[in-house]
């Protein structure tokens, strides 16, 4: 290809290069962002005059015009990755995208809930159709479409054990089944307590809900009255709801499983133990939890200093 207007180089990187190598999920966010803003915004320069400067000037344009760090940091990423497939072909010197500057994107985790925020959700969740999703997510810190992907036959009540082995998703306005991204995603969990009782009471449902005209379908632990996968959006919004019943302090659904990494950390879980649980694929994501501080481990470790100093006061 030769290095005509850039519009056309992203056009052919999105069909020939990124479609056939990426998921369908990570391949819908790469067409809204460069049909949204790369083409719109750099698509008029030719590939081999694309500057630094015209790139740096495209990005703090974004960022004054109201877009978010983080958001104008994914637009470079794509814009990146695109260039640095140019440059294999010999069509480009230097990623001008990887030279540009912007500010760090601010972290975006809310604070996870204590042990007894996470108590209360559950108890007003309980006569929800989704208590035992929203007990797995907590139990196992479970990715959305990890728990709303769970196969009946990934569900073992005589050896107590539970597999994660696909997750549901969604691209282009369409539900999907697909294997977890990394084999330490493909891991096996036991299978007890709150957790094991919660999926026996789905299984009950399985086998005597009347209502439900087609279970075997997609062999799917946890579907709609109708036998039909979950709708992923519906369960944030369910979420949310019983959140503000209940006048709980507002996370987002996947803080759910910040909660049950942090609340690992406090019972002295050993990292391994949880990076293993949580289906981390690099033992520095457990880590980054687990040497973070927060209000409960900050209370603990100034109440042992004063323990400590206590005796010499007065």
């Amino acid at each position: 290809m030769r290095a005509g207007p850039k519009r056309e180089y992203l056009d052919y990187w999105l069909t020939e290069v990124a479609r056939p190598g990426v998921r369908p999920t990570t391949y819908a966010k790469y067409e809204v962002v460069i049909r949204l803003y790369l083409k719109p915004g750099l698509g008029q320069h030719r590939l081999d005059r694309l500057s630094v400067a015209t790139v740096q000037f495209y990005l703090n344009g974004r960022l004054q015009a109201g877009d978010s760090a983080a958001k104008v940091h994914v637009i470079r990423m794509v814009l990146g990755a695109a260039l640095t497939r140019a440059m294999r072909e010999e069509l480009i010197q230097r990623n001008v995208a990887r030279l540009a500057t912007l500010p760090p994107a601010p972290p975006t985790r809310n604070q996870p809930w204590s042990a007894d925020e996470a108590r209360r959700f559950l108890t007003a969740a309980r006569p929800e159709p989704l208590y035992p999703v929203f007990v797995l997510l907590l139990v196992y810190g479970l990715r959305r479409g990890e728990v709303l992907g769970l196969s009946w036959r990934d569900v073992d009540f005589e050896a107590s054990t539970l597999r994660i082995q696909q997750q549901l998703l969604r691209a282009n306005h369409v539900r999907y089944l697909d294997p977890v991204k990394t084999s330490a995603g493909r891991r096996h969990l036991p299978l007890l307590g709150i957790a094991r009782d919660a999926l026996l009471y789905q299984e009950g449902l399985r086998r005597f809900g009347g209502e439900v005209t087609d279970w075997s379908k997609h062999d799917l632990v946890f579907t709609t009255s109708t036998g039909q996968p979950v709708e992923p959006r519906n369960l944030g919004r369910s979420f949310e709801r019983i959140c503000r019943t209940a006048g709980l302090r507002p996370i987002r659904l996947h803080d759910l499983r910040h909660t049950t990494a942090t609340l690992l950390k406090r019972l002295g879980v050993p990292p391994r133990d949880a990076m293993e649980i949580l289906g981390h694929s690099r033992i520095a994501v457990t880590l980054e939890v687990y040497t973070a501080g927060d209000e409960h481990s900050r209370r603990e470790a100034i109440g042992k200093l004063t323990e400590l100093f206590g005796s010499q006061a007065g």
